[in-house]
């Protein structure tokens, strides 16, 4: 007897591709301009290994602290202000001494949406408290090259979701 079958959408075999998504600030109906790459939602929980007195010559073990890996965002370079604006938010030199950090409003919740052939949303995390704990405005600049100059920000986190209300939807046939 064959294993049964847990499929969402019984028309759509292949996996979601990885070039076609966007990242939304949450409350924000636009997407961030211009993101090209996004590294991975990662997240490992620490072992603890322990034993009783009693127990034999093995240890037991149980999940410890869990921790979320930082996302690095990268765009083309433009004139949108709004990786460097979240960014000075840690550290801004121009604000003048003792002055150098606004933790006011330094801290943004995202939303990550995996898009379809089609173009619909298919896939969604919300990813939260994120911070600019590294930011790139320019990358090494070569005349020789023939490239996209890329801007690069490295957001710490506090931790991601998908979005269950978020489901299959159904694929229009053309």
């Amino acid at each position: 007897m064959p294993p049964p079958q847990f499929v969402a959408n019984p028309t759509r075999f292949d996996p979601y591709k990885n070039f076609k998504f966007q990242i939304k600030f949450v409350g924000s109906t636009a997407p961030v301009a211009g993101i090209s790459k996004m590294s991975a939602l990662k997240r490992t929980t620490e072992v603890v290994k322990h034993r009783e007195g009693g127990d034999p010559s093995s240890s037991r073990k149980s999940p410890g602290r869990t921790e979320y890996e930082a996302i690095t965002l990268d765009r083309g370079v433009t004139h949108d202000l709004e990786f460097e604006k979240w960014a000075n938010k840690v550290w801004d030199l121009t604000s003048g001494p003792g002055t150098e950090v606004s933790l006011k409003d330094f801290r943004k919740d995202l939303i990550i949406d995996v898009i379809n052939e089609a173009g619909q949303v298919a896939i969604s995390y919300k990813i939260f408290r994120c911070w600019v704990s590294e930011y790139q405005a320019l990358p090494d600049l070569d005349a020789n090259a023939n490239a996209v100059a890329i801007q690069h920000i490295k957001l710490e986190n506090e931790g991601w979701e998908r979005d269950a209300s978020v489901v299959e939807p159904t694929e229009p046939t053309l």
